[in-house]
């Protein structure tokens, strides 16, 4: 029998959750709607980026003014600069876009159908739209940023105003909008920064509910207890635990938040590790010393903070955990070496870190696995997956690629049955390729059992007796038979009807299963009968 999964609980929700982190914000009195523009973040941090591929974490979402139930949630490749509701038609023009780094401003005009949910996105080639505003029912006003700032040093303040006309804009459709409509003079424009204030229309929107209002946003990790009591870490928080009966125990803070969480030996914490961003400082790019902490379980207590120079990821395997530090260098790759947080004594050398390339959380680990490259001067080729024995000696098992012509990324695993399900990415110099993530079952030899090939990379991956669950940016989640690899059901996330996407998984110890979304929410969902 197949079945899908039936959310049983959400923790961590609140109003507006699913926009993520807010930048703008737009009422509209005749229709009794707020449009909301916010950013859920990327998939990447310094343990992993395969996931990051064809993803957006930008989002538009509409909201009832009074209800504040979410009507509409939809992505946008580029930052969200500006709304406008149109004056009688169910229709919201959107403004996206942003500077490219290096030459272009790019973005899209997009049309959300406040009736039926769909997008359409009008411009002929993408410009960055400033501003839009409706001067009437067939006069929409859209102010354009240049297309580049070749030989104008100025073209980071100007704009190009154009008013744009139809008869019926509801049924202008894709790419309609050409190239000549735009021409005009530029002129000065302003950029102006809408996230305070949108904060607190937010908090005012929430409260005349009778709720809050506070923003969230990805849950990296997340674990269950035997008693029922649920672990996450995700941004801003180092960790947090969650009651059976719903309530938020306690949380420990922290100003990036957790990326990882892994049960200590002693069975009564958890160990878990916060990253700190690049910053400019005494005339160059600086990271500070990464968090990695050992929770007490119960309380939320820092039993013990370890002292690490850079970056590390956390390896699990049988009764011990292991940090390997991030970060590579392909010209002059340096030697790294693993440290047994338990044994408190230097582990073997595992080679420099990348991730895309050697990210390799293993779940169910009955020993310490990751990725290793065999050439010293570029560790990103050929990479082995490396098993750590329980007196700390690594060997080599079995090259992490089974397609000689093919370069995979690493990505979440799982142990199960004397064999590892893995999933990735394969390497394509135009981007990511239709068929090109993976998940695979191979014996601990080597050989394939099966292999499942996807559109979308995977996010998250976990395994019971019979079943692996792996969850993709696309949003999507999907059953494979442990024996076959065939699917046995396959859905698109959502939490009353609005779309979100899993970031991280753990099968429960009553067979339920946890998600942690890209938008700070836990969800605790029964996948059988």
């Amino acid at each position: 029998m197949t079945v899908l999964p039936l959310i049983r609980r959400v923790l961590g929700d609140g109003p507006f959750a699913g926009i993520g982190t807010p930048t703008l914000a737009v009422a509209d009195d005749r229709s009794r709607r707020v449009a909301v523009a916010g950013d859920v973040g990327a998939l990447q941090w310094s343990g992993s980026g395969t996931a990051d591929s064809r993803w957006t974490g930008h989002r538009v979402g509409v909201h009832d003014m009074d209800t504040l139930r979410c009507e509409h949630l939809v992505r946008s490749r580029y930052p969200v600069l500006s709304f406008a509701f149109h004056p009688s038609l169910p229709l919201l023009a959107v403004g996206t876009g942003s500077y490219d780094g290096g030459y272009s401003f790019e973005g899209e005009l997009l049309l959300l159908h406040l009736d039926s949910g769909t997008l359409v996105s009008a411009l002929r080639y993408g410009r960055e739209v400033l501003d839009v505003a409706w001067q009437g029912e067939r006069e929409l006003r859209l102010v354009l940023a240049p297309c580049d700032d070749w030989e104008n040093p100025d073209a980071h303040e100007q704009g190009h105003t154009v008013v744009v006309s139809r008869a019926d804009w509801a049924a202008v459709g894709p790419r309609a909008v050409e190239p000549e409509e735009l021409a005009a003079p530029p002129r000065p424009a302003a950029r102006p920064d809408h996230r305070a204030r949108t904060r607190r229309r937010l908090t005012d929107l929430a409260a005349a509910a009778g709720r809050q209002w506070s923003p969230r946003r990805r849950v990296w990790a997340v674990e269950s207890e035997a008693d029922g009591r649920v672990l996450a870490a995700l941004d801003g928080v180092l960790a947090e635990s969650w009651l059976p009966s719903g309530e938020r125990d306690w949380a420990v803070e922290d100003e990036e938040g957790g990326r990882q969480l892994v049960p200590a030996s002693d069975g009564t914490s958890v160990w878990t590790n916060a990253e700190r961003r690049l910053r400019w400082r005494d005339g160059g790019w600086r990271r500070d010393a990464p968090r990695i902490a050992r929770v007490a379980i119960g309380t939320g207590e820092v039993l013990e903070t370890v002292n690490a120079s850079r970056s590390g990821v956390l390896v699990a395997g049988g009764d011990r955990v292991v940090l390997r530090p991030a970060g590579h260098a392909r010209r002059r790759p340096e030697p790294l070496t693993m440290f047994d947080l338990d044994a408190r004594e230097e582990g073997p050398e595992a080679g420099s870190f990348d991730l895309f390339n050697h990210a390799f959380p293993v779940r169910r680990a009955s020993r310490a696995y990751i990725l290793v490259g065999t050439r010293p001067e570029a560790p990103h080729k050929d990479k082995w997956i490396v098993a750590v024995g329980a007196d700390g000696t690594a060997r080599r098992l079995f090259p992490h690629s089974w397609e000689p012509r093919e370069h995979h990324f690493g990505g979440p695993a799982a142990e199960i049955g004397r064999c590892l399900v893995y999933a990735g990415a394969v390497h394509d110099g135009a981007g990511l390729q239709p068929g090109g993530a993976y998940v695979v079952r191979r014996s601990l030899d080597g050989a394939v059992r099966w292999q499942h090939r996807t559109d979308h990379p995977a996010t998250a991956l976990d395994v019971d007796e019979d079943t692996v669950y792996v969850a993709y940016n696309s949003g999507a989640l999907t059953a494979l038979d442990a024996d076959d690899g065939t699917v046995r059901w396959h859905t698109e996330l959502k939490i009353d009807g609005t779309p979100t996407t899993a970031l991280s998984l753990a099968v429960t110890p009553h067979g339920h299963l946890l998600v942690g979304t890209v938008d700070g929410r836990i969800l605790e969902c029964a996948v059988r009968p």
